[in-house]
């Protein structure tokens, strides 16, 4: 099957992601138009990428009044965005800002002042209400807020509209898409190691929600309501009562989710279905152990795929090496290193990093994302240099885009392995020396993990 027929059938199962063509304007043309958002020519994807970003930042310069405010304290306006080489100058939001915020109706005020633009009308009820409560009223209202969590119990809450909602998970898909030509197939089966996106407002929960959409069946792993206080509880390691009570149910969980996955695989092999295992790599990884364990194997070949997305803990200072998780996936499972990718994104952002296929070097999509390496200074370090990741989102409607991450990177100019235009991050990605760890699975461990030793 060629490429383009590949896309297509795609693009017929996500109609409901993409709006009008009549209604693009720069951002969407940066990110719904190109058939592969990780092989636009350099000099197409640059020119994609600034009249995306040009046209956000104008938009958050004029319609927010914390980031104008911010953007005259760094004496930069939007006439002074003129060209791709400026983007530099664009005002960048530390990602903890995200995190600065207070509860109850204040809380509420707190994302009203974050997003931009005018918010639809929102009916909150009681004079205390919780954030649960809070980020219901809003979503009942037609937004997509979400929160994450760091191993401090933190909370990151952004406030996205549905446009940017859709934007982010249509890019996530497509990039992931991409990446596994020819072998992405809407007859798949797939396993969700990840909670039910329709039962939380948790990030790493709600990214699932796509993959039910271009999937033929989807199992979750797990099926039941999220909230801010149980992740608060789950990161807090049983302290309290209520903590060491979560963490007694959790152990009893997981077992019970390695069993079902391994029960998900006898069955569709049976079968003869493909399948596609996505979300958090420890639980797969702890499914593969108690095979080996036992002696079994399968042989899923060509039918199987892995898209892991972070999550690479099994404890708190002990990670799966990648190489070695892949290595296991094909001895155990039958599943060939290049059909087991790793994803790489943040809450703060619709950027979608996924792993080549032939060197497992995390690519950038270029046409509609600005990337940056920076020094302790906030300075460009350029390619080849260890330093902080920063991006410039050009798809980002809700709230400037513009984001310091705390993420440890670098960054090369181009692929050494495959033959992909645009720059990449080398593999092993990790956290910033005394910031708390955080990423799209680590939530999921904290609620489910146990000691792998026993």
């Amino acid at each position: 099957m060629g490429y383009a027929d590949y896309l297509n059938g795609f693009e017929k199962l996500v109609t409901g992601y993409v709006p009008e063509r009549s209604s693009w304007g720069p951002p969407e043309h940066a990110l719904y138009g190109p058939p592969d958002p990780y092989r636009v020519p350099t000099e197409e994807a640059n020119d994609l990428c600034f009249k995306a970003i040009k046209f956000q930042f104008d938009r958050h310069f004029h319609n927010n009044r914390m980031y104008h405010d911010f953007c005259l304290e760094s004496n930069v306006c939007p006439e002074d965005i003129t060209s791709f080489q400026d983007l530099c100058k664009v005002p960048l939001i530390p990602n903890e800002f995200f995190k600065d915020c207070p509860s109850g109706k204040d809380f509420a005020l707190w994302l009203a002042n974050v997003y931009t633009g005018e918010l639809p009308q929102i009916q909150i009820k009681g004079a205390n209400p919780t954030t649960d409560e809070v980020i219901k009223a809003f979503n009942d209202a037609g937004m997509a807020v979400f929160f994450s969590s760091g191993t401090g119990g933190r909370h990151t809450f952004m406030p996205r509209d549905m446009r940017s909602f859709q934007m982010n998970e249509y890019a996530m898909a497509k990039g992931v898409v991409a990446m596994f030509y020819p072998h992405w197939n809407q007859n798949m089966h797939g396993y969700l190691l990840l909670p039910n996106p329709f039962k939380t407002n948790l990030f790493a929960g709600r990214l699932g929600t796509i993959f039910v959409d271009i999937m033929k069946e989807v199992e979750m792993a797990i099926d039941r309501e999220i909230d801010t206080e149980l992740i608060k509880l789950s990161m807090s390691d049983g302290k309290g009562l209520k903590g060491r009570m979560v963490n007694y149910i959790s152990k009893k969980r997981h077992q019970k989710i390695i069993n079902d996955i391994i029960s998900w695989i006898e069955k569709n092999q049976r079968e003869g279905n493909e399948m596609a295992f996505v979300g958090a790599p420890f639980l797969l990884y702890a499914t593969i152990k108690k095979l080996k364990k036992e002696g079994r194997s399968f042989d899923i070949g060509e039918r199987g795929a892995v898209l892991t997305g972070g999550g690479w803990k099994i404890q708190e200072h002990q990670r799966i090496p990648e190489s070695e998780f892949r290595n296991d996936v094909e001895s155990v499972l039958g599943i060939r290193p290049e059909h087991c990718l790793d994803l790489y994104g943040m809450v703060e952002g619709n950027v979608w990093l996924t792993q080549c296929p032939e060197g497992h070097y995390l690519h950038i999509p270029n046409c509609y994302v600005h990337p940056m390496v920076l020094d302790d200074s906030y300075q460009s370090l350029g390619y080849g240099k260890v330093g902080r990741f920063a991006f410039l989102d050009g798809s980002m409607y809700s709230y400037p885009g513009f984001i310091i991450t705390n993420d440890r990177v670098s960054m090369l100019e181009r692929c050494p392995v495959c033959g992909r235009p645009g720059p990449v991050l080398e593999p092993g990605v990790t956290r910033v020396p005394g910031k708390e760890s955080r990423g799209c699975a680590e939530e999921v461990r904290k609620m489910i993990s146990v000691d792998m030793k026993r």
